[in-house]
């Protein structure tokens, strides 16, 4: 039982616990100064191909359930993993979804990845170009409430405080299973996209006491929001939790190149963690963190004796709209 989050609305969408495995095939490559290795997998959520978001969304759909709403907005990018997985609840629960995507309508071939997904939920999708993500879900609202309707809106990637207790829980259900594995962890290393997956790990490890050092690999300048959003988390929760600076480790790739953008970097991830251990990282968040992971380390940053645990986030469905651009690089891979 999750005893942080028992008392908020929450509706079963998840495969849960996900598994948490050892990287020994991995560690074996990296050689003997590599620390242990352990692989939290939120890939296998279930949820249409599985990933972080349906651990948020467990609980933001259990509030729109219990508020009576008959229609679900939410919105993210072409591709986006959460409106992927927001698609997929909503089928399941029986309840329309409105998509407000960033962009324009593709061609029909380019209908691939998550998109297609988007439209196997039979999601209704509304294109808003450049537009302000929350301005365009509030006008569709509108349209909504004007019909008759009770719409809920989920802002970009369920990053809020009930969307973020998400992962408060799921610390706790890690907590659990490294208890019964008499074990601990030194550092959580994650892909940090939109802030709620990170503000729900930290309140977690410490609303729980534990001595581990939480590692976002940030994908966009997140200090602010992350900052905030943790803090209001704890509030929404309950918890009299004090945050000092030294609590928000980033590691700011986006510096190197911008969001969305795959070079070698990314590619070299992907081929290593499926060919050690047979795990498929998505190409925008995951294996970007992974190579973080992977660079500190060779560089030594990560001591031997240390136990380093990768939190997956899924995004496997993203992998199939960027094909073109993983098999140049691995069909001339030595």
């Amino acid at each position: 039982m999750n005893t942080l989050t028992h008392h908020l609305p929450r509706t079963s969408l998840a495969y849960l616990p996900t598994p948490l495995e050892p990287m020994d095939s991995l560690r074996k490559h990296l050689g003997d100064k590599c620390p242990h290795l352990l692989i939290k997998r939120d890939d296998l959520t279930g949820l249409a191909t599985g990933g972080n978001k349906t651990r948020k969304l467990e609980f933001l759909l259990g509030d729109a359930l219990q508020q009576n709403t008959d229609i679900i907005i939410t919105t993210g990018g072409a591709q986006s993993n959460h409106c992927r997985q927001t698609a997929a609840a909503c089928a399941k629960l029986g309840l329309p979804c409105v998509l407000v995507l960033s962009g324009e309508a593709p061609s029909d071939a380019a209908w691939h990845g998550n998109l297609l997904l988007d439209v196997l939920f039979n999601a209704k999708i509304r294109w808003i170009g450049a537009r302000d993500r929350a301005e365009a879900c509030a006008e569709v609202a509108d349209e909504w409430r004007a019909q008759g309707h009770t719409p809920y809106i989920i802002p970009t990637g369920g990053s809020i405080p009930r969307g973020a207790s998400g992962y408060v829980a799921a610390v706790e259900e890690l907590a659990a299973q490294l208890d019964a594995m008499n074990a601990s962890v030194d550092r959580i290393v994650f892909a940090s996209g939109s802030g709620g997956t990170h503000a729900g790990i930290l309140v977690g490890v410490k609303a729980l006491g534990m001595n581990t050092r939480v590692e976002a690999v940030a994908l966009e300048d997140l200090t602010g929001f992350t900052n905030n959003l943790s803090r209001q988390t704890a509030a929404f929760l309950g918890f009299d939790m004090a945050f000092d600076d030294d609590d928000f480790v980033f590691h700011n790739v986006y510096e190197s190149h911008p969001y969305g953008v795959i070079t070698d970097v990314e590619r070299e991830a992907i081929r290593l963690l499926a060919n050690t251990e047979g795990i498929l990282a998505d190409p925008v968040y995951t294996a970007r963190a992974f190579a973080a992971l992977v660079d500190h380390i060779k560089r030594g940053i990560y001591a031997h004796d240390e136990t380093v645990l990768f939190w997956h986030t899924g995004g496997t469905a993203g992998l199939f709209a960027r094909a073109d651009e993983l098999m140049s690089y691995l069909f001339t891979y030595p």
